[in-house]
């Protein structure tokens, strides 16, 4: 396995087997991996000659009173577990590299990026795109792979790939949980062992949301009454948002009727934790 650091690095490995006719499959992370992260690079190995993944801590995604300074890094890990994976290439580049001295340009996904997630983190999907846009052109993949429990960050991540014509197909996949059914992620080592099982009410609350759809209902407001209900038997909860909505566009549904995707976002203690299913009327 390479190790790259540098970017001008980065872009001539992928150029030299571009030339090869060698498919690249890319999986971008900030690091801390878990099964999460290696079930995308187990994907991406499947459909690709080449695998790269990267770890970067990107600094543009996280608000000033944000977890960027005790984000988990631990890259030596991280380096072990892709060897492990029979990854091609670890790039790891600084964050002086990515954004030097006079950086300006930011990029947008328009509406898709205020909601959700994206209405308690302003900002935070602006240096998600700009980064993933970097990365893009540094690593020219043909194929890029990313987790459905950032479904919010997936769905923006196609919307730019398509309107910037990027000749990257962006493959999203499964979440992946604990046997206790929490979704993997890295920031579920925050948590001590109390705030660990009270943190099992959003997978609890997800799956009574999957219940109530067999059983026949198809009101997103009493669903989410619901699964509120589930969310405050944690003493140690605060819930930023649940909400059911479309499946392209993210936009609140009155009434499911086919499919919809039900995402939360609730603190646990002094951790924010994500999850989402998909509710389809046929399953």
């Amino acid at each position: 396995m390479k190790i790259i650091t540098g970017l001008q690095a980065m872009s001539k490995f992928s150029f030299e087997q571009k030339r090869k006719g060698n498919k690249i499959g890319f999986v971008p992370t900030m690091g801390a991996l878990h099964g999460g992260h290696l079930s995308l690079i187990r994907s991406a190995r499947k459909d690709n000659d080449l695998v790269v993944v990267s770890v970067f801590v990107n600094p543009t995604q996280f608000g000033p009173k944000e977890d960027l300074k005790t984000y988990p890094r631990v890259f030596l890990k991280d380096a072990t577990l892709c060897r492990e994976e029979e990854v091609d290439v670890l790039f790891s580049p600084s964050a002086q590299d990515m954004y030097p001295k006079g950086f300006k340009t930011y990029l947008n996904v328009e509406d898709l990026s205020e909601k959700l997630c994206g209405s308690f983190r302003p900002g935070h999907f602006k240096g998600v795109a700009t980064v993933v846009v970097k990365l893009f052109n540094i690593v020219k993949p043909d194929n890029a792979y990313f987790g459905m429990k950032d479904a919010q960050q997936f769905l923006i991540i196609k919307r730019l790939a398509f309107d910037l014509n990027f000749p990257v197909k962006i493959h999203v996949c499964p979440t992946i949980r604990e046997k206790d059914g929490l979704a993997m992620s890295s920031r579920n080592r925050y948590l001590s062992p109390a705030l660990r099982r009270q943190a099992l009410v959003l997978p609890k609350s997800l799956q009574l949301a999957k219940r109530l759809i067999h059983l026949g209902e198809r009101s997103p407001k009493k669903i989410i009454g619901r699964m509120r209900r589930i969310i405050c038997t944690a003493k140690d909860s605060r819930l930023d948002y649940i909400s059911v909505t479309d499946l392209d566009n993210l936009e609140p549904l009155k009434k499911i009727k086919d499919e919809a995707l039900v995402a939360l976002a609730v603190w646990i203690g002094r951790t924010r934790l994500i999850d989402n299913c998909i509710l389809r009327l046929k399953d």
